[in-house]
């Protein structure tokens, strides 16, 4: 599942979950709860941990495994 997601991008980081949860200003037993599945990751927060970690919200997410986040156009479209 996507969550599992979090958890490795955060191991690979070397990062706590006490670390990640500051970043995104919450309680470390909500960040757990996200990894876990247990809580839904509000959208806010999954495009904060995707500038956190230098990825993309489809990687996040498990749409992608291209953990590279694309290249915005110049039109921006």
């Amino acid at each position: 599942m996507f969550f599992q997601r979090l958890t490795d991008l955060r191991v690979d980081a070397d990062k706590t979950q006490q670390e990640v949860a500051d970043v995104l200003n919450c309680k470390r037993e909500v960040y757990r709860r996200y990894e876990k599945g247990l809580y839904e990751i509000p959208v806010w927060a999954v495009i904060k941990l995707a500038q956190y970690y230098g990825t993309s919200t489809d990687y996040l997410l498990g749409m992608t495994d291209e953990p590279c986040p694309y290249t915005r156009s110049k039109s921006g479209i």
